[in-house]
């Protein structure tokens, strides 16, 4: 190396180096912001990754508000002063709506076959805040606090092993369908409401002696209860949030699609565990869901599905398969000549008013028979009951 060239590199190395020094460091492109109501896309996985897929999420607020056909928050300061008490913990609200909204999503799916307005989805936050509310004698219960003297004209069966107020599908359908028809009749949403609360013969026998209410005042001025005007109120209150949550602090829950509510085919009866089982969700879980069924059995005889979640119904649908299968070779296995394998029950719904005495003279038999073949007590019934007769061949 000649004496120049020796100078010269020193000096222009120290030059690179500054040159480098000085360019800015460069930065990962930034990733977009993923909408809050749809999943992020993931990137791509080595093939021998195996990965499941996120499950989008559904925003049912959007749909429910385009149906609401009834006043808005502003209508009558009671409805804004309700709206606030139903906030008033914010954290609580959503935290009790969060658990409420894969039912409430069942209802505005139901709601939106019969033309229903939005504000009876939520009926049953007035009614039970959705909670299948226990039943007790003579009182109402089931998530649309259903009395037990409308059972009948609702054609809901109830016995000792199902009790129809429960079972969602069942009863959603019944109620609005009740609501289709009030509307039908006084054309009017809100004086549906108050007969939902109070009866349709009240609300009839209201209308013909002080006529059909006027659109002002929102709440109808009509002679009811307070407890009924209150329903009225509470109802477009709940719907005031839905309409305006950020004006009372709150935020509306996004349910998941996994979360959503199926009818799921139930191809034979089998216990609550063997169903939980196959669903891959706890027992208790089950039960919530299914609360019609009063024993440890899902009785196939009663109804042809399950509610489950999306995410179990797909687990429940690939399993019951093997599940069927095991079963025809139990009953193959088991099979006897037995004569009471090819009895047919026979049964009785009660109609409102009907007595033991009378249903036993129709059907050819005795009180003493009946109470035998019901495990009654006493001759205590209730309509919507569902009785059980002699069985026949």
């Amino acid at each position: 190396m000649t004496r120049l060239m020796r100078r010269v590199l020193p000096l222009a190395m120290a030059a690179l180096l500054a040159a480098c020094a000085s360019v800015p460091p460069q930065k990962p492109p930034a990733r977009p912001a993923a909408s809050p109501s749809v999943s992020a896309e993931l990137p791509a996985l080595p093939a021998t990754v195996s990965m499941p897929a996120p499950i989008p999420k559904m925003n049912v607020w959007d749909s429910l508000r385009s149906s609401f056909a009834m006043p808005d928050c502003n209508a009558d300061p009671s409805v804004l002063q309700w709206a606030k008490r139903y906030t008033r913990d914010p954290q609580h609200f959503e935290k009790t709506l969060r658990a409420a909204l894969p039912r409430l999503d069942y209802v505005r799916q139901v709601a939106a076959q019969y033309h229903v307005p939005g504000e009876f989805v939520l009926l049953p936050w007035v009614e039970s805040h959705y909670r299948h509310v226990p039943a007790r004698k003579g009182h109402p219960a089931g998530l649309w606090q259903i009395m037990p003297a409308s059972m009948g004209s609702l054609n809901l069966r109830v016995d000792r092993y199902y009790d129809g107020r429960f079972d969602i599908r069942v009863a959603t359908h019944a109620v609005m369908q009740l609501l289709e028809q009030y509307h039908d009749r006084f054309k009017d949403w809100r004086v549906a409401d108050y007969a939902y609360n109070a009866g349709e013969f009240r609300l009839r026998s209201l209308i013909r002696d002080h006529g059909s209410p006027a659109d002002e005042p929102v709440v109808p001025d009509l002679p009811v209860s307070k407890v009924t005007r209150e329903h009225l109120v509470k109802l477009l209150a709940i719907a005031c949030v839905v309409r305006e949550p950020g004006r009372f602090h709150v935020q509306l829950p996004v349910l998941p699609a996994g979360e959503r509510l199926t009818e799921t085919p139930l191809a034979h009866s089998m216990s609550f565990a063997q169903a939980a089982d196959l669903a891959g969700i706890p027992v208790t879980a089950l039960r919530q869901l299914n609360p019609e069924f009063l024993g440890d059995t899902i009785n196939a005889t009663y109804t042809s599905y399950l509610v489950l979640p999306a995410s179990a119904a797909a687990s429940f649908r690939n399993a019951v398969p093997a599940s069927i299968s095991a079963v025809s070779r139990s009953a193959t296995q088991g099979k006897t000549n037995n004569h009471a394998a090819s009895v047919r029950h026979k049964t009785h719904v009660v109609s409102l008013g009907e007595s033991l005495w009378q249903i036993a003279r129709d059907n050819a038999t005795s009180v003493t028979r009946l109470k035998q073949l019901n495990d009654l007590k006493g001759h205590a019934i209730q309509a919507g009951e569902v009785l059980q007769l002699d069985d026949v061949d």
